[in-house]
C-alpha cells in the first residue's frame, strides 16, 4: 500500500516537472515566434501588434523564474568545488545541509514576498493587454514553492536530478 502511494506521488511529481519544463520550452518558442513576426510585420508592413512586446516580456519573466526552479532541481546552481574537494566527507555533508537549508530559506523568501508583491500589483493593469499586473508576478511564489519542494527533497536524500545525461555531457 505504501509502495503504491509512493509510486503515485513520484508519478505526480514527474508529471508536474514535465508540465513545468514543457511550459518553459513553449514560452521560449512562443517568444521567438512573436518577436520574429513583430520584426517582419514592422519592417515589411510598418505595423506592430500592440500586445507583442508586453506578451514577450511576460513570457520571458515566466521562463526565467521557472528556469530558476528547474536549475535548483537539477543542481545546476553555481558551485565552487575548489574548497569542498579538500574537505572531509563529513564536512561536505554538513556543507550540503547548509546549502540545502539556504536554498529552502530562499524558496520561503520567494514564496512569501513574491505572494505579497503579487497581491500588491493585482489592482494595476498591464497597458497593452489590460491583464492584471499580478499575472506577471505570480510566477515568483510558484517558483518559491517549487524551490522549497526541491530543497526539502534534496535535504532528505531524494535525487531530484532528472536529466543526468546533461551532467555527463558537461563532464566530457
Amino acid at each position: 500500500m505504501v509502495n503504491r502511494m509512493m509510486q503515485g506521488l513520484k508519478s505526480a511529481a514527474l508529471g508536474i516537472d514535465r508540465a513545468i519544463e514543457t511550459f518553459a520550452v513553449s514560452a521560449v518558442a512562443l517568444m521567438t515566434l512573436i518577436v520574429t513576426v513583430q520584426v517582419i510585420t514592422r519592417k515589411l508592413f510598418g505595423y506592430v501588434f500592440f500586445w507583442s512586446e508586453e506578451l514577450t516580456l511576460l513570457l520571458l519573466i515566466w521562463f526565467s523564474f521557472l528556469g530558476i526552479a528547474i536549475g535548483f532541481r537539477e543542481k545546476l546552481h553555481l558551485a565552487m568545488d575548489t574548497i569542498s574537494s579538500r574537505l572531509s566527507s563529513r564536512a561536505n555533508r554538513v556543507l550540503d545541509i547548509v546549502i540545502g537549508l539556504s536554498t529552502l530559506a530562499f524558496g520561503l523568501y520567494l514564496t512569501k514576498y513574491g505572494w505579497d508583491f503579487t497581491k500588491l500589483m493585482h489592482p494595476n493593469r498591464m497597458s497593452a493587454t489590460e491583464w492584471p499586473s499580478s499575472v506577471m508576478y505570480v510566477v515568483m511564489p510558484i517558483t518559491g514553492v517549487l524551490v522549497c519542494i526541491y530543497a526539502l527533497l534534496q535535504l532528505f536524500g531524494v535525487d531530484t536530478v532528472r536529466h543526468k545525461e546533461l551532467d555527463e555531457e558537461l563532464m566530457e
